[in-house]
């Protein structure tokens, strides 16, 4: 597995992250989001975890991970305790199809089921994305609805916690 680490954004990587925010592979996975990083880099709600993607020392990803259930703009409407949602991506080109992602996922997936109250992980790819569509799938994600965040057209594919395994 490549030698990911994850570590807080900190509004010290506002300027990598407006500069992914115009790559056109990220764009095609979120056409719609502003993530208006200058407030919110400097900002630490209780429900949020914005995470850098390390590998060995330089920058290659970001991650989110919330609490669908207690996040400010109910995004993910009427959604129960005991779920985590994760938007990921890979900042530079270079750095796609060589397995980062799925490191960063695995990363991200062991950080949601560390609290023992998190039953599952929910994603949101763009209906259109079938890369990630295989790419969640591949990661164990089942299909749970096609449905539409702010008329934006998404598959909604939900991560349920192995019963046993803590």
């Amino acid at each position: 597995m490549a030698n990911i680490k994850l570590r807080p954004a900190t509004i010290n990587d506002l300027d990598l992250l407006l500069y992914w925010d115009k790559k056109q592979h990220v764009i095609d996975c979120d056409p719609d989001d502003d993530w208006n990083w200058e407030i919110e880099l400097n900002r630490d709600p209780e429900w949020r975890d914005q995470l850098i993607a390390m590998l060995n020392e330089e920058p290659i990803g970001f991650i989110q991970i919330i609490d669908p259930h207690n996040e400010e703009t109910h995004y993910w409407g009427d959604v129960g305790e005991g779920k985590r949602a994760i938007d990921i991506w890979i900042g530079e080109e270079e750095h796609l199809n060589k397995g980062y992602g799925t490191a960063m996922m695995q990363l991200a997936i062991e950080r949601c089921f560390q609290s023992p109250d998190v039953e599952s992980i929910l994603i949101d790819p763009l209906k259109s994305n079938i890369k990630a569509h295989r790419f969640y799938e591949k990661l164990g994600f089942e299909f749970v609805e096609e449905r539409a965040f702010y008329e934006t057209a998404c598959y909604v594919y939900e991560l349920k916690r192995i019963p046993g395994i803590k």
